[in-house]
């Protein structure tokens, strides 16, 4: 294998990524969640607004909303009106959305997990430096 392209390590890494999601969907989603919801609750508690959820999604406001409105009525999320702007509102996850959160992040560990065991514990701590380094918003230079 020559020197992969950008692209070609985008691709890999995507496909993987989505290999993965599809492989657990089934199970998320007996949680009573969507993938896309399991994220959204995922990032609750750090962005608790719906327009910094928008943001940290990389999800149009409206898609936001809707997945917000279906999540409160399954009792998931809780909406909180700010005290000093009634126009604002914060999203709070219930007890049952940080169950079903929590089962669900349970058991995308589970079948990343199995991806990771085809790694030997150096190749792992490898891949963990290069993930943090490419996670860097900005570059270092080496």
């Amino acid at each position: 294998m020559g020197k992969p392209s950008p692209w070609e390590l985008w691709t890999l890494h995507f496909e993987m990524t989505m290999g993965v999601m599809a492989e657990v969907e089934p199970e998320v989603r007996a949680q009573g969640i969507e993938m896309k919801e399991f994220f959204l609750l995922g990032k609750l508690d750090d962005h608790p607004y719906p327009a910094d959820l928008a943001r940290a999604l990389l999800m149009p406001k409206p898609t936001i909303t809707f997945m917000v409105k279906r999540l409160e009525a399954a009792g998931f999320v809780k909406r909180q009106t700010e005290a000093d702007d009634l126009r604002r509102f914060r999203l709070t996850l219930t007890p049952s959305g940080r169950k079903a959160m929590e089962a669900a992040r349970k058991i995308l560990d589970e079948a990343f997990g199995r991806r990771l065991a085809r790694l030997s514990t150096g190749e792992r701590a490898e891949l963990t430096r290069i993930l943090v380094l490419l996670a860097e918003k900005h570059a270092r230079t080496r």
